[in-house]
């Protein structure tokens, strides 16, 4: 059973006026709010290089799962949210996803670059269950042969095996399933509502006997944590079916490190401490380094040696980890037969 919802807690928004402080013992319960994001695009770009595509959809905003670790946090408070406890509880649908990536695909611009599923919070977070907004999304992608990249932690992804199969058959598709920790233990503690990593593993199964390009993102690596479980997840993610592996060091942007460092020492206070300390020496004396080449990797020679860990291991496994998720390759793009497909 998944661990029971914890009190409002928040850093403080730097774009709010006023913040709320509550006594303790005295902050109540968050309980699940959804809201209607009516936005009017649902394509985002990406320019950074330590980012592997450059176009994602988001159907949703904040995520149910609750990583502590969630770099996307942040982008919460420019909702008037917060980025703890209402990034995980205050999730914002958009409705109309598919209808807007038709649109998008429509756009004589629209030159079928690879579209992953999502640049920010889990597209098979529980809420997909109902609205379904990923798997429509998916079917527009199908329609158009718009290439396609995946990630999750979820096994719902399973219920999409068919569509998944489909833009495999007509376009390119990959999936790569998150399993930054093994021990499930710490895997709980850090994060508290998504499966455990044994499952996730099935997940890899399932989709690789269903004939679909499947990886594993042992991300974020931890440092002083998680880094210890990467041989262990490595090695079950080939035996599942894996064909390749990435990795990113531990990203704590802005008020990330808050949250993390909360649920660090109220889950794992014995480890606190050590762990936030192996981080510093990964960035420079701090929790984090925004630089890009360096957010994703960190330097030092902790760093280097999670990193030649890593490689060496995925290697010894016959796993690939260049040119992973399927970023890479021709556009099999093509608009449905009409008036929209003489541009």
């Amino acid at each position: 059973m998944p661990p029971p919802l914890r009190p409002v807690s928040n850093p403080p928004n730097p774009w709010a006026t006023s913040e709320i402080e509550y006594f303790d013992g005295e902050a109540p319960v968050a309980p699940l709010e959804v809201f209607e994001d009516h936005t009017r695009g649902i394509l985002a770009h990406n320019d950074s290089p330590d980012v592997g595509f450059s176009w994602s959809v988001n159907p949703y905003r904040g995520c149910f799962h609750a990583c502590a670790y969630c770099y996307a946090r942040p982008s919460h408070e420019y909702l008037s949210f917060g980025a703890g406890t209402d990034f995980d509880r205050k999730i914002v649908v958009k409705t109309r996803a598919a209808e807007l990536l038709r649109e998008a695909f429509d756009d004589p611009k629209w030159s079928g670059e690879l579209v992953a599923f999502s640049g920010v919070t889990d597209c098979y977070q529980p809420l997909e269950a109902s609205y379904r907004l990923t798997r429509s999304c998916l079917e527009a992608c199908a329609e158009y042969r718009n290439p396609v990249a995946v990630i999750t932690k979820s096994p719902l992804v399973e219920r999409d095996i068919d569509v998944l199969q489909a833009l495999a058959t007509g376009a390119r598709a990959s999936v790569s399933v998150s399993v930054p920790f093994w021990d499930e233990v710490k895997a709980r503690a850090i994060e508290p509502f998504v499966t455990t990593p044994a499952r996730r593993m099935r997940t890899i199964g399932r989709l690789a006997a269903a004939g679909l390009r499947v990886g594993v993102m042992v991300a974020p690596i931890v440092p002083g944590l998680n880094d210890e479980d990467i041989g262990d997840v490595l090695r079950a993610a080939r035996d599942a079916g894996a064909t390749w592996a990435g990795s990113v060091l531990l990203r704590l942007p802005g008020p990330v490190k808050d949250v993390f460092s909360e649920r660090l020492r109220a889950a794992l206070p014995l480890r606190a401490e050590r762990v936030l300390r192996r981080i510093r020496e990964t960035r420079g004396g701090k929790l984090y380094d925004a630089r890009f080449g360096v957010r994703g990797s960190g330097e030092g020679p902790y760093a280097a040696a999670i990193q030649s860990l890593f490689e060496r291991t995925a290697t010894a496994l016959g796993l690939a980890t260049a040119g992973v998720g399927g970023a890479d390759g021709p556009t099999t793009f093509r608009r449905p037969r009409g008036q929209l497909a003489l541009f």
